[in-house]
């Protein structure tokens, strides 16, 4: 009796491992789009977001439905908290169209490499885009000193030696550093994100969004 009730159990419990890994994986499907192509969808929208007054991509209820049961995002976007900063606003994108991943400053440890990869793996993405912008609060912290309350403190400290970097270089010491920061981010995804097989296939873009004209400026288009 024991030995069959544990045989249940070992039972159930791979059941329930191998139903949990279908349905982390649920959406690996789709066609991917290639880097190219990805980046010239967003610089289109990012157009139409600078030059229109309305937004062709404005979420519908029919996009809603067509996105309820899984999801073929085209790009990823690491991109920071500051709430002026919205990916699919930027680049005139509709739900399901961009998978996001925002911290302040546009950070990245575990949890957001994991997200990245994640997306590439079992959504087919294969562009990421790490987008800086003006006036960035946690790269201002950062320039301002190497401490900060609370958990700040660990954003402030991640983005310091991206400031450090730059600290002697002509220009505005602000931009300067944000733009420092964007090339740090994307290069610590290049080098930690274990992206497998699939990495020679993935391109990963430097971008820094401007407030007062709502451009992308495309700082480095990307390996």
């Amino acid at each position: 009796m024991q030995n069959s009730l544990s045989k249940i159990v070992v039972t159930v419990v791979f059941m329930l491992a191998i139903g949990n890994a279908l349905l982390f994986a649920a959406d690996h499907a789709a066609p991917s789009m290639a880097p190219e192509a990805a980046l010239a969808k967003l610089q289109v929208g990012n157009e139409h977001f600078v030059t229109e007054a309305n937004s062709p991509a404005k979420p519908t209820r029919a996009r809603r439905l067509e996105t309820a049961k899984s999801q073929h995002p085209f790009a990823i976007v690491v991109g920071c908290s500051d709430s002026r900063t919205p990916p699919e606003l930027i680049f005139d994108q509709n739900i399901g169209d961009l998978f996001v991943v925002r911290t302040a400053g546009q950070v990245v440890g575990d949890y957001e490499l994991g997200s990245i990869e994640y997306a590439v793996e079992h959504l087919g993405a294969r562009l990421i885009i790490v987008m800086g912008h003006a006036r960035c609060g946690a790269v201002q912290a950062a320039i301002a000193g190497e401490t900060a309350p609370g958990h700040v403190g660990a954003i402030v400290r991640k983005i310091r030696p991206s400031v450090l970097a730059v600290s002697k270089e002509a220009g505005q010491p602000l931009v300067n550093a944000i733009k420092s920061n964007v090339h740090h981010v994307a290069g610590e995804i290049r080098q930690e994100a274990k992206l497998g097989s699939l990495a020679s296939q993935v391109r990963v873009v430097e971008a820094y969004y401007d407030f007062d004209t709502g451009k992308v400026e495309w700082l480095d288009k990307g390996r």
